[in-house]
């Protein structure tokens, strides 16, 4: 088990499970308040729970061991995150959970796309047979027809 749970995709599939739960609970959380409101209460209990996994595991770091760089693009990173979730739970104000969520999805194909032009990531053909086939389906569950 332990073995498990060091793997990437242990650790991928719970994210997308997770995600699923997020799209869920965020559709049915956000019904009568405001989107960007609903956004800043998500940020507490995010924070608030990891300050307790940090506790928990002895995580906490001093600021000074970050690098200026890691630092810059951990800033751009939480920019980007929350432009995405306001993003996100705006949309899913008003629009069909299981027609939002595959659209958003649609940053796998962005990510594909990015790690190759701009971390020098390779993939082959059958890679982008699948980046292809993933902006495919989640075009297609989204269509409203």
């Amino acid at each position: 088990m332990k073995v498990l749970f060091a793997t990437w995709q242990f650790w991928a599939i719970s994210a997308a499970f997770f995600a699923a739960l997020t799209a869920i609970f965020a559709k049915i959380g956000i019904e009568n308040i405001g989107s960007d409101f609903a956004t800043f209460i998500r940020t507490i209990v995010i924070l608030l729970a990891l300050a307790l996994i940090l506790t928990a595991t002895g995580g906490w770091q001093s600021l000074s061991t970050i690098s200026s760089r890691s630092g810059i693009f951990l800033v751009l990173s939480g920019l980007a995150t929350g432009a995405s979730w306001i993003c996100y739970f705006r949309a899913l104000k008003v629009g069909d959970a299981a027609r939002v969520a595959p659209i958003d999805k649609m940053s796998v194909v962005l990510v594909a796309i990015f790690g190759v032009a701009f971390l020098g990531e390779q993939l082959s053909l059958p890679n982008w047979l699948g980046v292809g086939l993933i902006a495919a389906g989640a075009i297609l569950v989204a269509y409203k027809g």
